[in-house]
């Protein structure tokens, strides 16, 4: 199929190319219509207990958050009457502002003591907007923080709230992503011609990188129109799209050299390449595609938009690889090697340091294999310590005017008045003696600060309850369930964004499961597929889940325990990572993995076919695919590395964690782990029931 294939290219490679940039230019237009569709929240389990809480708030109550919570510290009491008078003036002025429905104060509600500070000397001022949804009021947010954050009149304001967060962090990835891109692309291409050899062949990952990115762009421009997307899957899309736009363009051009090199013609050379490099592309794409749809699994639409982000940005990359790069080869020819950066470079060796480190590695397995464990191992010792959460204004550089808002509220005043614990209860009007038992336990949970007035609509009763502790934290969690323990009234819903939280991280543990079968099996049954071997694909997926390990050893050694600030820069220490961003790395980091499995695997079963012993065939396939796979890391670690110059948190834990586990699975794992165990298991490495090998693939 591929040959035949490969053929089709060579003889309609003008119309192939001139399709191509017809495709791309409608890609780019369309799909950078995307960025106003993006969405800064998707944390949130729509089928929970806390989203159920939110309906019946919209719908019943008619109540919603506020969108933006502003802290006025006046530095003497709130009573002071030029205090009053002076803040009287400034909610004022904030309820005329364009966007603004109603505000609501200490001032402006006669002296209500929640709404006070610990010392006396502060008040909130609760904005709503006429958005539905609180924190998408970020133009409002935006306009409010840059008029009243300072201090006027006397008054310190300091102004935060959902949609001021969902600004600042939408604001700050926008320049972060801009900024790192301004470093990795020309820091890439600059290595791209040493690993290349050649000007030419450098610029081949554009073509894939390109169409890897505008078609990711507009196919999440669809999906866009019929879900929500977010704003973080941008940073996948970029990173991913440049990472495999290298992998598949360094893996197609190298094969095409070697054919050129071994006498083929150019035509010959192409489908050679298509029908050989081009498979091993196919099939690495679909691992990689089947891993990363597991995202899809979660409720999360923060997740669910990296799953759509990653399928599509892996599906444009495997089509840009295989349709208009090989036109372009067919068209070049020998001109691929034209521009000499590096000319050892462009003649691939037939014997040289990667088969030597192989032939090294297979003469003493058992002790290379034990040093790899225990160096893996002692990576992943600060696991024990992990802790997870999500994210909040902690993620934020702490002097960001959103994160110091946040700081103020949780230090200056006795309860989180802006987020509290709403408790719903259906046909709870009537139940007096029910109900004020109830109360009574709640108050005794500890985080709750307090128990508002009960509010009735019709036969449902609504509870309010102030935390004292960041909604957004594993102390919070272990509260909502300790409310949850409670003897309840039937029916009882738990709601809030404490609640949301607790619902969030639930979620994910109770999909975890599920999205790690699908990866194990997805990826165990087309290794067998492509490989014919039943020991190969199960000792793939073992020795990823090992680098994955040390991989978030590592990660919890730096982001809780707060080691090498100078490697990954400033930042809040909150003593957690962020749930969804661990998850993201793992299986981000789990498919490039696969990647590179494939490349590796696919030359050594090529060789081992061709005839040659076990030992010769991994030997001839590392040094025929490890510098491909090494330069392919170190130029997909550079564009992760590169997210390390973000201001946002977790942000800097997606490029470390991802840059490190790819320069971990190609050196310790690829060049060592891989040689040494298949030497070790030697022709078993092929073994797999006769009645199973007509479901593999002839190469």
């Amino acid at each position: 199929m591929f040959e035949k294939f490969g053929a089709v290219l060579v003889r309609q490679r003008k119309r192939v190319l001139a399709l191509f940039i017809l495709a791309v230019i409608v890609a780019g237009g369309v799909g950078s219509l995307v960025f106003a569709r993006l969405s800064n929240g998707g944390y949130s389990d729509p089928k929970s207990d806390s989203s159920k809480v939110s309906v019946y708030l919209a719908n019943t109550f008619h109540v919603k958050d506020p969108a933006i919570v502003l802290a006025v510290d006046a530095g003497k009491s709130v009573t002071d009457p030029t205090v009053v008078t002076n803040a009287t003036a400034l909610e004022s002025a904030i309820r005329s502002e364009p966007g603004v429905t109603k505000t609501l104060s200490y001032w402006s509600t006669g002296g209500a003591p929640t709404l006070m500070s610990k010392d006396g000397n502060a008040s909130y001022i609760f904005i709503y907007s006429t958005e539905s949804d609180p924190s998408t009021a970020t133009d409002l947010a935006k306009r409010i923080q840059a008029k009243y954050d300072g201090t006027k009149n006397g008054l310190r304001t300091y102004v935060g709230g959902y949609a001021t967060f969902s600004f600042a962090i939408s604001n700050r990835i926008s320049k972060d992503l801009a900024l790192a891109e301004a470093i990795s692309i020309p820091a890439t291409f600059i290595l791209l011609a040493f690993v290349f050899g050649g000007l030419i062949a450098s610029a081949m990952p554009l073509v894939v990188g390109l169409s890897a990115i505008l078609g990711a762009f507009l196919a999440l421009y669809l999906i866009s129109l019929a879900t929500g997307v977010s704003i973080f899957a941008l940073n996948l899309v970029t990173g991913m799209g440049l990472g495999l736009g290298i992998d598949y363009s360094l893996l197609i051009v190298n094969r095409f050299r070697e054919e050129l090199h071994h006498g083929k013609s150019v035509a010959e050379s192409v489908i050679k390449t298509v029908s050989t490099a081009g498979r091993t592309v196919f099939f690495s794409g679909v691992t990689v595609m089947i891993t990363l749809s597991a995202l899809m699994f979660f409720p999360q639409m923060f997740l669910k938009s990296f799953g759509y982000a990653g399928v599509t940005v892996v599906a444009m990359a495997v089509l840009g690889a295989l349709i208009p790069l090989p036109a372009i080869l067919a068209l070049l020819g020998n001109r691929i090697d034209k521009l000499v950066v590096r000319r050892s470079a462009i003649t691939p060796k037939e014997d040289g340091r990667w088969a030597q480190t192989a032939r090294f590695v297979m003469r003493r397995p058992v002790a290379v294999v034990v040093l790899s464990f225990i160096l893996l191992g002692t990576l992943a010792a600060p696991l024990k310590g992990i802790v997870f959460s999500q994210v909040d204004s902690r993620v934020l550089p702490a002097s960001d005017k959103a994160a110091l808002a946040a700081a103020v509220s949780l230090n200056k005043f006795p309860g989180q008045e802006g987020s509290p614990i709403e408790i719903i209860i259906p046909n709870g009007v009537g139940q007096d003696a029910t109900i004020a038992k109830y109360l009574a336990a709640l108050k005794q949970v500890p985080g709750v600060g307090g128990v508002g007035t009960p509010e009735a609509s019709g036969s449902t009763l609504r509870l309010t309850a102030i935390p004292t502790i960041s909604s957004r934290t594993p102390a919070a969690q272990t509260m909502i369930d300790n409310i949850r323990a409670l003897s309840a009234p039937a029916g009882t819903l738990i709601g809030g964004v404490a609640a949301d939280y607790a619902d969030s991280q639930a979620g994910i543990a109770r999909t975890l499961p599920w999205a790690l079968g699908w990866i194990a099996i997805g990826t165990l049954l087309l290794l067998f597929m492509f490989t014919g071997s039943i020991i190969l694909p199960i000792k793939a997926v073992i020795l990823n889940v090992l680098s994955l390990g040390a991989t978030l050893g590592a990660l919890t050694w730096i982001f809780i325990d707060g080691h090498m600030n100078w490697l990954v820069g400033k930042f809040t220490l909150t003593g957690s990572l962020d749930t969804s961003m661990v998850i993201l790395i793992a299986v981000v980091a789990f498919g490039l993995s696969m990647d590179y499995e494939v490349f590796l695997l696919s030359r050594i079963k090529e060789e081992h076919e061709s005839g040659k012993s076990n030992i010769e065939s991994v030997a001839t396939g590392l040094q025929r695919s490890a510098r491909i796979i090494t330069a392919a890391a170190m130029l997909l670690a550079i564009v992760f590395a590169a997210f390390l110059t973000s201001g946002v948190t977790n942000i800097k834990t997606l490029g470390f964690g991802v840059a490190f586990a790819i320069l971990l699975d190609a050196t310790v794992v690829r060049a060592f782990l891989v040689p040494a165990l298949m030497r070790l298991f030697g022709e078993r490495n092929w073994w797999a029931p006769a009645s199973l090998k007509r479901f593999t693939i002839s190469h």
